[in-house]
């Protein structure tokens, strides 16, 4: 394992699906839950949920790119959210649903642009993704981070979270933990 650590910020719907799937991928540190691209202070999810602050409900993945690579953790991104819907995921709509790779250099914008024109072959309408410079993430509440894991029989974890999760495990069997 590379002492070099990298961060990727993803939003694609709910941060509890990205978190729980993020968790389950060998080479993945850490993943926080959390708000980014909106324009608003110290942002909490009963003002994000307004959609009144311009914030995405994201994650921010802490991975190790000698075990698994940037590229590889947007492959997931593509298979485990819709990027052709715009504003929602599932029954959560608004803003903050949105999709959106927040690159941290130009580097992860290059790989980024390539892989959504590459995701694009695999889908009959237009993909919505934005790509963005990440200018700030704030950590969601402390009750946000874990939250699949600490509450699996939840009935939106049970119904929505789990079927994802399940997905990476059958798509992406060699990456899982």
């Amino acid at each position: 394992m590379s002492n070099e650590l990298e961060k990727a910020t993803l939003g694609g719907g709910c941060f509890w699906c990205l978190e729980a799937v993020y968790e389950n991928v060998e080479g993945v540190e850490d993943v926080v839950s959390g708000y980014a691209g909106g324009h608003t202070e110290n942002p909490d999810y009963r003002s994000v949920c307004s959609g009144e602050t311009g914030h995405a409900e994201a994650v921010q993945i802490t991975f190790d790119p000698s075990v698994v690579g940037y590229e590889r953790l947007l492959e997931i991104f593509w298979k485990i959210h819709d990027p052709t819907s715009l504003n929602r995921q599932g029954a959560d709509v608004g803003t903050q649903y949105r999709s959106v790779i927040f690159y941290h250099d130009e580097r992860q914008k290059r790989i980024a642009e390539t892989s959504r024109a590459e995701a694009q072959k695999r889908f009959d309408t237009p993909i919505v993704t934005e790509i963005v410079p990440l200018t700030k993430f704030w950590p969601a509440e402390e009750y946000h981070q874990d939250y699949f894991r600490k509450n699996p029989y939840h009935g939106y974890c049970r119904a929505v979270v789990a079927p994802k999760v399940k997905k990476f495990r059958e798509d992406f069997r060699e990456m899982a933990k």
